[in-house]
């Protein structure tokens, strides 16, 4: 187990991708460790010993945000047992304790990870005995008191929003497919309905006039007729068909938005105009919108968003806003869905522009007749 722990991190990423890169930064706190060394020099042992210590907690650290189960509770322990080792020589050690109740956070419940944070914080006090000058005590004590708990609860919560948010988003692609499984069947009964009688009627009337060719042109000719007629009769039906398809588009992506921010407590402040648009121009205000609103859930951290969709001589104008964390344009992803809206947008003739204000902003001009 402990080999494919140490390969994968030999591999990369060293730290889960959802975490960031604050994780890194926390290892600057094992600065703590160095605080003695600023008054009494090391000797070659006790640096090497340092040395090789760091480099272990390091990969132990690293691994505590890969590990399930019980795995979390022996990264714990192993922490408290490398902080118990070097109490004697450095009371820095108490970081390790520190890090030790960051790391509950890979506890699921929330009343055993309060338990496992307690009793870090108690093996940190039995271990204090170990220092024989009050003194030092004092300074190894002072730190687990006043920061480990509060780091320790922070992380659990922080754990806990995380695997809810991730849960939203899961339960949120779940309904996407079931909902594009549900249209899909939706449309194959349509056309069923629509061109099952009108292809029997042809394919009937086409094997009568294939007997009649050589028997009765007269009737073997109206036989074609109806044939002509009834194929028009059913493309136009497929035609009006498609055309409330497309009409649809835009109501149901409304629709699909309202759910997602409201599944996702984003408050929604919404202002559309109803006007004709041609079918190409509904089609990419629709998608925009399902795009816009997925990044708004997924990537913004957002509490507030703002649609409207306005005509403006003759052009169809969607803004959509958010307060979240975008604050300049680095922040800004440039994936595949903004490309994908970019060249959908251009393709009818529209514009698309996106702006950092209170948070991100993004219009999108389309004139409102365009078709293909």
């Amino acid at each position: 187990m402990f080999k494919r722990a140490i390969r994968r991190l030999g591999a990369g990423p060293w730290i889960p991708p959802e975490h960031g890169k604050m994780p890194y930064f926390w290892l600057l706190s094992l600065g703590y460790m160095g605080w003695k060394y600023f008054y009494v020099m090391p000797t070659p042992l006790e640096a090497l010993m340092l040395v090789l210590t760091l480099v272990v907690f390091v990969v132990l650290y690293c691994f505590s945000f890969w590990a399930r189960g019980w795995q979390v509770v022996a990264c714990m322990l192993a922490s408290c047992l490398i902080g118990a080792i070097w109490v004697r020589w450095n009371v820095g050690a108490a970081t390790f304790f520190i890090f030790a109740c960051a790391a509950a956070a890979g506890i699921l419940r929330l009343r055993r990870a309060m338990l496992a944070i307690a009793g870090v914080i108690v093996l940190a006090l039995l271990t204090s005995l170990l220092i024989a000058s009050t003194q030092m005590r004092f300074l190894f004590l002072m730190p687990i008191l006043t920061i480990s708990l509060p780091v320790g609860v922070g992380a659990v919560m922080d754990a806990r929003l995380r695997r809810s948010r991730q849960e939203l988003v899961r339960k949120q692609e779940e309904v996407e497919h079931m909902a594009t499984i549900a249209e899909r069947e939706r449309i194959s009964r349509d056309l069923h309905d629509l061109l099952g009688h009108s292809l029997s009627l042809i394919a009937l009337k086409a094997e009568l006039a294939r007997k009649l060719v050589h028997r009765d042109l007269d009737s073997c000719a109206r036989e074609i007729g109806d044939i002509e007629t009834s194929a028009r009769q059913a493309l136009a039906e497929v035609r009006a068909a498609v055309s409330g398809y497309r009409e649809s588009g835009l109501a149901h992506a409304l629709a699909s938005a309202r759910a997602s921010l409201a599944a996702a407590d984003v408050q929604l402040e919404e202002k559309v105009e109803r006007f004709a648009l041609g079918p190409a121009a509904e089609n990419v205000v629709a998608l925009a919108l399902r795009e816009a609103v997925t990044n708004v859930v997924r990537h913004a951290g957002a509490k507030r968003c703002s649609v409207s969709l306005a005509l403006e001589h003759g052009v169809a104008v969607l803004r959509i806003a958010d307060d979240g964390q975008a604050r300049s344009e680095a922040d800004i992803r440039h994936g595949n869905g903004l490309s994908g809206m970019r060249e959908r947008v251009a393709s009818v003739g529209g514009k698309l522009a996106l702006r950092v204000c209170a948070g991100l902003e993004l219009e999108l001009r389309i004139p409102a007749g365009a078709t293909v």
